[in-house]
């Protein structure tokens, strides 16, 4: 992980010094969006999703579109990395589809993280 300071523009606003601990924190509290720009000091802006280990490396619509197709068999579930929540998915086949749908939803609404907890990329 990195020590670094980092700089948040929201708002048409310029917010920090932010350790990348708050960084983390932050994501996974939905304060930023991996859209939201950041920048170190004197750098160039750039979106958050890109700084390694404050969003997945999992991508959201990859997730949604996996949950959707193969949902049913906890696809869904393995690509996020929980592979208990996967197995007992398969073998219920979705929870006879309404832990499919469950899912589904929670995937489109962004309201899921992977295994490490952390928010997906979208």
């Amino acid at each position: 992980m990195s020590s670094d300071q980092f700089f948040i523009q929201q708002f048409g606003t310029e917010q920090g010094p932010v350790p990348f601990t708050d960084l983390q924190l932050m994501a996974r509290s939905g304060q930023i969006k991996g859209s939201t720009l950041l920048r170190k000091e004197g750098g160039q802006w750039f979106p958050a999703k890109e700084l390694t280990g404050v969003f997945s490396e999992k991508e959201w619509i990859v997730a949604l579109l996996i949950s959707f197709f193969l949902g049913g068999l906890g696809i869904d579930r393995f690509y996020l990395g929980q592979t208990g929540l996967g197995v007992a998915k398969l073998l219920t086949l979705g929870g006879c589809g309404v832990w499919a749908l469950i899912d589904f939803i929670l995937i489109a609404l962004n309201n899921v993280k992977d295994a490490d907890g952390l928010p997906l990329r979208k």
